[in-house]
């Protein structure tokens, strides 16, 4: 009798996906008692030695099987108890809710010979992987347990990944499980003790739950900090210099290397001494090649990025739709961080099959006959998946709009990465005038490459500049003075906000997009669409027309200027705390720290924030009358 191998996948999309690739289609199905969504699959199928021809069921959960939460004696809310918090029991158990999914793999493990699982190929994952094995091994503590390590579900993908099954990660399943732990026990604690010291204050707070999350205060405290730079903005009066030479029927500006300065009186005397010297006299000419590089490979943190710039979709939806593509085989694995592609992956494979496409066919199968380039390599590699990229093709239009347009801006990115630079010519002309240094710039495009099939970039050629000879002198045919204002800041828009977090290591690019939509959820925040955005003297981010801004509202701000003002060396509303936290992770995942070393740390930095916020609780009171009821300091 051929040995049995139960295979688990994290959803069911992914084991119905992986069962037929396995199987060739010859898969018997049969329900779940308990569970309406997941399906066990029963096929046959050649493993590696020593397994060889199996029997199969393919199976899956839906994300985590267990919760943790403290003991009933500690569900009553009192501040009292709080701080007992700190060093109370956890409890770990299986979800009420997946009691009839975990019971279904317990049932099938005593069966089968080995366990094989397939949940996607990270942190959270391995985490839900061995919440499979633990159940798996309640049914056979026998059982030979590996995971598949695969970052699409293409076909020839899935059978390489089955070939090549390998251990689970216990480091990285640490790093989550004290992750969680951390997660419980400071959301809780300081929830609680918030929540119900703002309570007192009445009105609008007496009945509403204020909650705290690690990365959810992080990600509020940016938004404030930028809503205050906007708020407390004065612009400043600066003037400039501007001549103009018209030759050949161009008028050629010349700007001055100064750019600006903010004394006027400055600025005549240089101005004078320009006109002074009545004649310019051209002292550089250079002109060259250049380039505008294709893009990186798509990295999460870019899609979600830019998803919100160009696609206008929040990036929690971006996200949504990229699994949804993942899980029908469309796209590859949605959440990475690597940027660049191993020089022996097939990527001419990838672009043979969006030669089909009405739309940017020609351009696929120009890249298959010799325009094709092997795509630039970032500094980032999470040693567990590709770039996202797409795996198959599908006709655009019989998506939805959002997976249409989510597909297609995943499709032109591969194509462009997979492209030539887009290639120019600039011309740049120096003058000295009266001591002072202008300079006038020209670009020809000669060769868009790249931007032909990647339309949110543009790179368009500028006026074309005359003939100038080094040496030569002339009068300018206008001089001027001119005058203007810096700036404030906009807003903070979504792609600022998620490359805060990013370089600040607040959630991971797979969380980030949740921590957002939660301070939205809570209405710390509220959005708005952005009508354009500075960027003079204040620093602006640039543009962010259409782009959604976030806007604290009196409550989000009250928090976070309340916990500064509590003067702590590491405020709830900075990013540092959860960052030492983000290192920490990855060092259990290394093998540098255990998983016990680094709770306890993070619990006595935390502990230590807490008794002092208990201490000073009325300056977070204080804030709250201030900018909640508006009540005068």
């Amino acid at each position: 009798m051929a040995p049995r191998i139960l295979c688990v996948a994290e959803k069911p999309s992914i084991a119905k996906s992986v069962a037929q690739h396995l199987a060739g289609g010859q898969v018997q199905v049969r329900d779940v008692p308990g569970n309406r969504y997941v399906k066990n699959y029963n096929f046959d199928y050649a493993f590696p030695q020593p397994w060889g021809n199996c029997s199969v069921t393919m199976t899956s959960v839906l994300g985590h099987l267990t919760g943790t939460d403290f003991p009933a004696q500690y569900k009553k809310w009192q501040i009292s108890t709080c701080q007992q918090l700190f060093d109370a029991e956890v409890v770990t158990s299986v979800a009420e809710d997946k009691v009839s999914i975990a019971r279904n793999i317990t049932q099938q493990a005593q069966y089968s010979k080995a366990l094989f699982i397939w949940t996607d190929c990270d942190r959270e994952g391995e985490h839900i992987g061995s919440e499979v094995r633990t159940e798996a091994l309640k049914g056979n503590p026998r059982l030979d347990v590996k995971r598949a390590v695969f970052s699409n579900t293409e076909r020839g993908h899935i059978l390489q990944a089955a070939q090549r099954p390998i251990a689970l990660d216990d480091r990285q399943v640490n790093a989550v499980a004290a992750r969680i732990e951390l997660d419980l026990r400071l959301g809780v604690i300081f929830t609680r003790f918030q929540t119900l010291s703002l309570r007192t204050l009445g009105a609008d707070l007496s009945e509403r739950v204020i909650s705290y999350g690690s990365c959810q205060f992080p990600t509020l405290g940016f938004v404030v900090d930028r809503y205050f730079r906007v708020k407390n903005f004065v612009p400043e009066q600066f003037w400039s210099l501007k001549i103009m030479r018209r030759r050949e029927d161009i008028d050629v500006t010349f700007s001055w290397r100064r750019h600006r300065l903010f004394d006027r009186m400055t600025v005549v005397i240089i101005f004078e001494r320009c006109l002074a010297a009545r004649l310019a006299k051209v002292i550089k000419l250079q002109e060259k090649p250049t380039s505008k590089w294709r893009p990186l490979p798509l990295t999460t943190v870019e899609l979600q990025k830019l998803g919100s710039r160009f696609l206008r979709m929040d990036s929690q939806r971006v996200m949504k739709v990229a699994e949804d593509l993942y899980n029908k085989g469309w796209i590859s694995y949605p959440r990475t961080e690597t940027d660049s592609f191993d020089r022996n992956m097939d990527l001419r494979s990838f672009i043979e099959k969006q030669t089909q496409d009405s739309a940017w066919g020609p351009y696929a199968r120009g890249l298959l006959n010799g325009a094709f380039r092997q795509p630039r390599g970032g500094r980032n590699n999470d040693q567990a998946h590709p770039p996202i990229h797409p795996v198959n093709y599908v006709v655009p239009n019989s998506l939805p709009d959002d997976d249409r347009r989510v597909y297609e801006f995943v499709v032109r990115r591969f194509l462009a990465c997979c492209s030539d630079d887009a290639k120019g010519h600039s011309t740049t002309v120096e003058l000295e005038y009266g001591s002072e240094i202008f300079y006038a710039s020209g670009l020809l495009v000669l060769q868009k490459n790249y931007l032909l099939v990647y339309p949110y970039e543009k790179w368009e050629s500028s006026q074309q500049l005359p003939h100038f000879t080094v040496g030569e002198t002339f009068e300018p045919t206008e001089a001027n003075i001119t005058e203007g204002e810096t700036s404030p800041p906009g807003y903070l828009t979504e792609p600022e906000l998620i490359s805060l977090m990013d370089a600040n290591g607040i959630g991971t690019d797979a969380t980030m997009a949740e921590h957002i939509a939660k301070i939205k959820e809570r209405e710390y925040v509220m959005t708005q669409t952005g009508a354009g955005g500075g960027q003079g003297g204040g620093g602006g981010g640039g543009s962010s027309s259409g782009v959604q801004q976030f806007i604290p509202t009196t409550l989000g701000v009250a928090l976070i200027e309340g916990y500064d003002s509590i003067s702590l060396d590491t405020s709830l509303g900075k990013p540092f705390l959860r960052k030492e936290m983000e290192i920490k992770m990855k060092e259990i995942c290394a093998g540098t720290k255990s998983r016990n070393d680094f709770v306890q740390e993070t619990l006595e930095q935390y502990r230590h924030v807490f008794i002092r916020t208990q201490q000073h609780v009325e300056l977070l009171k204080a804030a709250c009358r201030k900018y909640v009821f508006g009540e005068a300091a």
